[in-house]
């Protein structure tokens, strides 16, 4: 097993970051890139695992992709030049891939089969074959195709309106993507509203798509035209840097042209009623606005983190969980039952593995109860294969007493390849 000994006993942090592109708009340039006529442009695209299956699958449905370091190029031929498969589509770790492509899948008419590693295997994935099946799809799969893998047959796709049981940007995405090529109109309504990667880059490429409170309608037959895409800095990225530089004494750290999208921005909300020190400048406001946050080390207090808040920061949520226990006070994390089906079920993980180094938290059915002002300790730890519990560890190995070692750092290339020697970097 491949382990990491952690820099422990920090005593501060400084520098700038310009972390890599975000994961969810590297994925859906790819995507639209792939369904749209003529060539796009990507820049500043994340080249993490995750984000290179998605351009393998594209490859693999006979899409010409070429990357270049943090820059694709891709000649799409519009969702009629998509070609069946040869072998097996693998999505590795990402459930984003799987989940977006069953959606654009379903109304090809080709035959696919799709799968992905150990992980994948056990995520649930009726969420997303539900509605699909409701608009015509024929999917089949493990357990009534509620796992991997899944066998898609393309069929001719009839609008719906679906209301979604949970707050799910994949499974809004999927449904959007299906009723692209759906005949009348299909209508997303959300329980509360989630990321809107999706729909900006739906308008980006030439498209159509209209918001009525927590209603999302999209006609179908619509026709896409390769553009220029520029991803901003992944918040979820640099929200490991905005807690380190919160938690370390005597520190500041400058995150640049990150990401500000306003359904992304729940950490930022969180840190700030938390009392910490934190500017944000939006530099640019264009589809995807983005700009620099800085961050300096201040006294925090505990809060409550709950409802139409966690769609907006629930893959930050294991580094929250450390910002607590650092605050005076106790936090309560709840309404995040969806950590449960992510890489690993994170209220759990993240419990047992703050806990093994003294941290004083408890997991709950849906979030975690957080005592702040414990000292963390050395030890063994895990990222269990899931690249944002492993970020959260080592941003936590700033404050152990001891040595930390990390087990199964590796996991972290899904999102950050750059992570270690950027953390590095500001220890300098």
């Amino acid at each position: 097993m491949n382990t990491r000994v952690l820099k422990t006993n920090v005593t501060s942090i400084r520098g700038m970051v310009s972390v890599p592109g975000d994961k969810s708009i590297s994925h859906r340039s790819i995507m639209f890139g792939s369904i749209a006529e003529g060539t796009t442009k990507v820049e500043h695209f994340l080249p993490g695992a995750d984000c290179l299956s998605t351009i393998a699958c594209f490859k693999n449905l006979g899409v010409s992709i070429e990357q270049k370091g943090t820059s694709v190029y891709i000649e799409g031929k519009g969702l009629n030049g998509l070609k069946e498969p040869e072998g097996v589509l693998d999505v590795g770790n990402s459930g984003t891939t799987i989940r977006l492509m069953m959606g654009i899948l379903s109304g090809r008419p080709f035959h696919t089969v799709l799968m992905g590693d150990e992980s994948i295997a056990k995520r649930p994935m009726t969420r997303v074959v539900n509605p699909l099946r409701e608009m015509g799809a024929r999917i089949e799969g493990r357990h009534n195709g509620e796992l991997t893998p899944l066998s898609v047959t393309g069929t001719k796709m009839q609008g719906i309106r679906y209301e979604l049981p949970v707050a799910s940007a994949q499974v809004k995405s999927a449904i959007l993507l299906a009723g692209l090529q759906a005949e009348g109109k299909t209508v997303v309504v959300e329980p509360e509203r989630t990321r809107d990667h999706t729909e900006r880059m739906i308008v980006e490429f030439g498209g159509t798509v209209s918001r009525e409170g927590n209603e999302i309608s999209i006609e179908g037959n619509q026709h896409f035209k390769g553009t220029s895409i520029y991803v901003p800095g992944d918040i979820s990225s640099a929200a490991f840097f905005m807690v380190a530089a919160a938690i370390t004494e005597n520190s500041e750290v400058v995150l640049k042209n990150v990401g500000l999208n306003p359904t992304r921005t729940g950490i930022i909300d969180v840190m700030k009623n938390m009392g910490a020190d934190i500017h944000v400048e939006v530099t640019h406001n264009d589809a995807e606005p983005y700009g620099n946050i800085t961050v300096r080390s201040s006294k925090l207090k505990a809060t409550i983190i709950e409802g139409d808040l966690i769609p907006r920061l629930i893959d930050e949520l294991p580094v929250i969980a450390l910002l607590a226990v650092k605050a005076d006070g106790t936090t309560i994390i709840k309404d995040a039952a969806e950590l449960k089906v992510k890489e690993t079920n994170r209220i759990d993980t993240v419990a047992d593995e703050l806990s093994s180094i003294g941290a004083d938290i408890t997991p709950t059915d849906d979030g975690l109860i957080i005592k702040g002002g414990s000292s963390l300790s050395g030890g063994r730890v895990s990222s269990h294969g899931d690249h944002r519990i492993g970020m959260m560890l080592a941003v936590a190995g700033l404050l152990a007493e001891d040595e930390l070692i990390l087990e199964e750092p590796e996991a972290i290339q899904v999102s950050y390849p750059t992570f270690f020697e950027d953390l590095h970097t500001l220890m300098q």
